[in-house]
């Protein structure tokens, strides 16, 4: 009835065209003369924070700088003293410490007030000694913590051959390019003297196990076994004759100068940036070498000053939100041929790789053709990229029509390629699934491992039904094989790359819908009954982070534009129009602002679940404006 009564109300028709021109315009308005768009990819201070201490190992302190960042530090501090991955989420003891060394560093008073808060939250967690391992090897370089107490791997493992179980290709390619340079940091073991110490994070007194590894709880599991291995790392790194260690330091040398990117990063991503700048100052790189200066240099192109204030993006990401704003103007109905989308089109079709990277190691006959997150990322196309590109490319006409066509083939042969051996896809590796590898004692914040995901396997189930290809391809009926199996209890599937069985269940839906399936089928009637009953009073939809900690959270939290957007298209998908679509459609027009945009402060994206939150700034603008257009076409 509620529907009916739409399509004749004109008062609402006209509520519904406005918002639509409004996000319109707000694209219009913000498209990089390029034809990208790039938003604000916003985590937590720590990347900042790192930066700091970065400058300050390296020599080459900016006063003034750090003067910004210690700005931008102290206005992300809550009320209770305390620093979080997420807004809205817990004060983080190992986020909170590393912005209080980042601040004292930079000459802030410990007697501060704001210092006294954060200094009385972190002794009550335990202080320093229940630090995350990454917040202790940053600690263990300025002599805040022995080094004793980090985790032991030996320069060797770069030499480990790739069919070995333990070797630098079975790890996450963000891990990757964090493990190589670590491993000549933990070899040197250095120490940055500074003029100033945070002894007074400690318990007073210390506890007996302050500087000590775990111990081993039980003898037949993972964590044990690499808990043994790291004590025989100990014991050999002790030895007076190690073969092979000046080999593995020059392979480890040459990876970390191989893998750097044209725009000074690694991995277009700040872990690997910044521990593989650490690693080349202690392999002697002075700081007028040239890939010293563009590594530094580099920074500057993630930076966000504001004057007062100045901070780090731990990355950017240009072709993922403009292959998303480019779906979200074709579906608003913005004519294929129009100019902005055209722009677009070309834009992408450059920044199509066609050299050769890491995702070679396991599928090395097929020829390149992806798209990375980035400007600069050659070595690390991503399969979820390369689907929402083809998808945009899909909707826009243009004169080269031979060449856009190319390039949509390219990009699906590379894709599919990078198919797992369980029918599923990961981001950007095919079976880099070990999961003993996750237990190393390396491994207690973030994932070390890309196996395939329910969203990316989506994605690309999506991507393969709008080109045409049927359900009896064998990719994509592995694919919806996988999927299915993915799907949880209640109906939902997980979100791997964004906040969270919301994100899951909205890409399957359209997965499921692309490819051809029968939406009546009761798995589906089961996704969308369990995506109506998370349908808040105001009507919008929202998931909090913390359900990646607490699965009883899944499907709860404030209403978002970006999440309501998911929300509606996946129900739109299973069903068409419904009184609950038409409810998020009013939350959505009510909470759009003049300038055609949508306030969420809430990180609704993923990096590491649970322990490295995204708050992608257009994904509170380009979402919404694709559930609209999408709601506008299903109207009768």
């Amino acid at each position: 009835m509620e529907i009916e009564t739409l399509t004749k109300d004109r008062g609402l028709q006209e509520r519904l065209s406005l918002a639509l021109q409004r996000s319109q315009g707000y694209f219009m308005r913000t498209q990089a003369p390029q034809g990208y768009w790039a938003g604000e990819l916003e985590s937590n201070v720590t990347i900042t924070a790192e930066y700091l201490l970065l400058r300050r190992f390296l020599g080459v302190p900016l006063p003034e700088r750090e003067r910004q960042i210690a700005n931008y530090i102290r206005s992300h501090q809550r009320p209770d003293g305390t620093w979080a991955i997420w807004y809205g989420g817990p004060g983080d003891l190992s986020t909170t410490i590393e912005a209080y060394l980042a601040l004292k560093v930079a000459g802030i008073s410990p007697e501060a007030d704001f210092m006294r808060k954060a200094r009385e939250f972190i002794l009550a967690r335990g202080g320093i000694p229940r630090a995350r391992v990454f917040t202790k090897i940053w600690l263990a370089l300025f002599g805040q913590f022995p080094w004793k107490g980090v985790p032991a791997m030996p320069p060797e493992v770069v030499l480990l051959p790739n069919w070995f179980y333990l070797n630098i290709y079975e790890f996450a390619c963000w891990a990757r390019g964090t493990v190589v340079p670590m491993l000549v940091i933990l070899h040197k073991k250095p120490r940055c003297t500074l003029p100033m110490d945070i002894q007074e994070l400690y318990p007073q007194p210390l506890p007996h196990d302050a500087f000590a590894m775990p111990r081993r709880q039980r003898w037949a599991s993972w964590k044990s076994f690499f808990l043994a291995l790291d004590r025989a790392f100990r014991a050999y790194d002790k030895l007076p004759w190690k073969p092979g260690r000046s080999a593995a330091l020059r392979r480890a040398e040459g990876w970390i100068v191989e893998h750097q990117e044209a725009d000074g990063s690694w991995g277009g991503i700040q872990p690997p940036w910044v521990y593989s700048l650490l690693a080349l100052k202690l392999r002697g790189y002075p700081m007028d070498h040239p890939v010293m200066v563009k590594g530094l240099q580099g920074f500057e192109a993630f930076a966000i000053d504001e004057g007062d204030s100045w901070h780090h993006q731990s990355c950017v990401s240009p072709v993922w939100d403009t292959a998303l704003a480019v779906i979200a103007l074709a579906d608003s109905g913005l004519s294929p041929d129009h100019p902005a989308l055209q722009r677009s089109a070309r834009w992408l079709l450059q920044e199509q790789i066609m050299a050769g990277g890491d995702w070679q190691v396991k599928n090395p006959r097929t020829p390149p053709g992806g798209w990375a997150f980035e400007f600069e990322n050659d070595l690390y196309p991503d399969v979820d990229d390369v689907a929402e590109v083809v998808i945009a490319l899909k909707k826009v006409s243009l004169p080269e029509r031979e060449a856009l066509e190319e390039a949509i083939e390219r990009g699906v042969v590379w894709s599919v390629s990078m198919q797992s051996r369980n029918g599923g896809w990961g981001a950007f590796d095919m079976d880099n699934n070990k999961g003993p590898l996750a237990q190393i004692p390396f491994a207690d914040f973030g994932e070390f491992l890309d196996p395939p995901s329910a969203d990316v396997t989506a994605h690309m189930l999506e991507m393969l039904g709008r080109l045409g290809y049927p359900l009896t391809y064998r990719p994509s009926a592995r694919g919806l094989s996988y999927l299915k199996k993915e799907q949880e209890a209640d109906g939902a599937w997980f979100g791997r790359w964004g906040v969270n069985y919301i994100y899951g269940t909205w890409s399957a839906m359209l997965a499921l819908k692309a490819a051809g399936e029968d939406m009546g089928q009761e798995y589906i009637r089961r996704a969308a009954a369990w995506l109506k009953a998370r349908h808040n009073p105001d009507g919008g939809w929202g998931e909090s982070c913390d359900s990646y900690k607490n699965p009883s959270l899944r499907g709860q939290g404030p209403s978002t534009a970006s999440q309501t957007a998911w929300a509606i298209m996946g129900l739109l998908a299973a069903e068409g129009p419904s009184p609950e679509v038409l409810r998020g459609i009013r939350y959505l027009m009510d909470t759009q602002r003049e300038d055609g945009t949508w306030e969420e402060p809430y990180f609704t994206g993923t990096g590491f679940p649970g322990d490295f939150m995204i708050n992608y700034h257009l994904y509170r603008n380009y979402f919404p404006l694709m559930a609209l257009g999408q709601f506008q076409r299903a109207l009768p």
